[in-house]
């Protein structure tokens, strides 16, 4: 069986999601660690104020992958080069945070594993963006906040401070951290898959960051802000299951339990998480909220990504989306396990 055929195989549920209009249009990619690929895609990338036909190369908003693919390998990326340490705290890259309260702050205490890994007591989500319009303003609002104490989320706060400590630390902006084919800050608005009709901005969002905070941010940050073609994602993914896109210490931490459910940026496979429950123990996965998911098997060397704008052209109603993601990763190793009935790769050590 090729891949392509376990391709359509999975995306068939998301077909069907399109045509009955829970969503405008879906994008289902596989690839392997030898390079193998498959695409398969459906439906529009705008209805609102104009319907686009979806293509294979349309630019997606990524939403939190950002979290895995730019700002994760970009800490750890930095580790590798010695300039930070994991168990250090974000302090040492930002030593203006509660810089009122050096000696009692809770945030100055926080350290980059313990951010990746979202195990600190920030909050899940702030409305930022609505405490002003200067992207300066807001970062220093952010650092010298005396953030509300609770137990341990999935905070886009965590990774807002780890992406001001990547440009602290490079002495650039996010939106010029370099990126390879296919995964850029700012893409071409007239091939952008459409997001919502924001009710803040007033207009049809395409080619524009969708989440608020890292808009009002200037465009880009640690927690959201990076687009990519279904192609580039895939490229990054096949990185990763192959080795050639990590270092062997960047990828062990990305793979190592930090906690339960998480590591360094990523979500192990726990049941019931959004890459379906067959896949193997040692999976890690994504999710973002404009409807966007990558996962990884490695013990099979297999990748998928399934990208859909289930916000365009409102996020304010029910589309299925957290059912049709188990069910597609189901079927992906379902399918896959079929075209190719032998044992999988022994699991890593690290795992």
């Amino acid at each position: 069986m090729p891949l392509s055929d376990v391709a359509d195989a999975a995306f068939a549920p998301a077909a069907r999601a399109v045509t009955a209009g829970a969503f405008p249009g879906a994008t289902l990619g596989l690839i392997t660690a030898e390079g193998e690929r498959a695409l398969v895609s459906t439906g529009h990338a705008q209805l609102q104020p104009m319907r686009e036909p979806l293509t294979l190369g349309h630019w997606w908003d990524l939403a939190s992958l950002t979290k895995v693919i730019a700002t994760a390998p970009a800490i750890l990326k930095l580790v590798d080069e010695g300039r930070l340490d994991l168990d250090r705290p974000i302090a040492d890259a930002i030593p203006d945070l509660r810089q009122y309260d050096v000696g009692h702050a809770a945030e100055r205490r926080i350290t980059f594993r313990a951010a990746l890994s979202h195990q600190t007591h920030l909050p899940a989500v702030e409305p930022i963006y609505t405490y002003g319009s200067d992207p300066r303003t807001l970062r220093a609002f952010v650092l010298q906040r005396e953030w509300r104490a609770g137990p341990p989320v999935y905070s886009d706060i965590n990774f807002i401070l780890l992406g001001i400590a990547i440009e602290r630390l490079t002495g650039r902006p996010l939106d010029l951290l370099p990126m390879p084919p296919g995964l850029a800050w700012r893409p071409d608005p007239g091939l952008s898959v459409a997001t919502e009709r924001c009710t803040w901005r007033e207009r049809v969002l395409k080619g524009e960051v969708h989440d608020e905070n890292a808009s009002a941010l200037g465009g880009a940050a640690g927690h959201a802000g990076l687009f990519g073609t279904i192609d580039g994602v895939l490229d990054f993914a096949r990185g990763l299951l192959d080795g050639t896109g990590a270092s062997p210490a960047a990828l062990a931490a990305m793979r190592e339990r930090a906690s339960p459910t998480r590591t360094c940026g990523w979500e192990r496979r726990v049941p019931g998480w959004p890459g379906g429950d067959a896949c193997s123990d040692g999976a890690l996965g994504h999710t973002g909220f404009t409807g966007t998911g990558l996962w990884l098997d490695f013990d099979r060397g297999l990748a998928w990504s399934l990208l859909t704008n289930r916000v365009h052209p409102t996020r304010h109603r029910e589309t299925g989306i957290a059912a049709l993601r188990r069910e597609t990763g189901d079927r992906v190793i379902e399918a896959f396990d079929r075209k190719s009935p032998k044992p999988l790769a022994p699991p890593a050590s690290l795992c």
